[in-house]
């Protein structure tokens, strides 16, 4: 069967993460069948964190405050998460079915596939955001 998208409830969740008002900060898309629905949803990276089990495979699109002395800026990660017990067919099938989420998920500054939890440490991801971000001031003697 083919999977399909629950648009709507999907980009509303989109929303409260890209919303500067509500803190928010990720917000992740899971299965329900062969339907990706809106998953859990907080405002600390350690509760996304929590949510990264070995059996499960998900989309999860995160807020974080990146830049250097001179600026802070926010940017967006699509991570698509793949636990190490998620079979192959289904770990085959996650890489087209990214296409549904991106179909919603539209602004983003980095986009990662991650498998283990050692990459999931929030420096990490800041770091390769941070790479993604174009000019960095922090190696400039003040």
């Amino acid at each position: 069967m083919a999977t399909k998208i629950d648009k709507e409830p999907c980009r509303e969740a989109y929303n409260l993460v890209r919303d500067d008002t509500n803190g928010i900060s990720w917000a992740t898309f899971i299965y329900d069948g062969s339907t990706i629905v809106p998953g859990e949803q907080g405002s600390e990276y350690e509760e996304f964190v929590r949510t990264c089990s070995d059996n499960v495979r998900q989309f999860a699109y995160i807020r974080f405050t990146t830049g250097d002395a001179m600026s802070k800026r926010t940017k967006f990660a699509l991570l698509t998460w793949i636990g190490e017990n998620v079979g192959g067919l289904q770990r085959a099938k996650i890489g087209t079915d990214k296409s549904l989420v991106k179909d919603v998920v539209q602004s983003f500054a980095k986009e990662m596939v991650i498998t283990d939890h050692k990459d999931l440490e929030e420096e990490n991801i800041k770091s390769e955001l941070k790479k993604a971000g174009g000019a960095n001031y922090d190696a400039q003697a003040e």
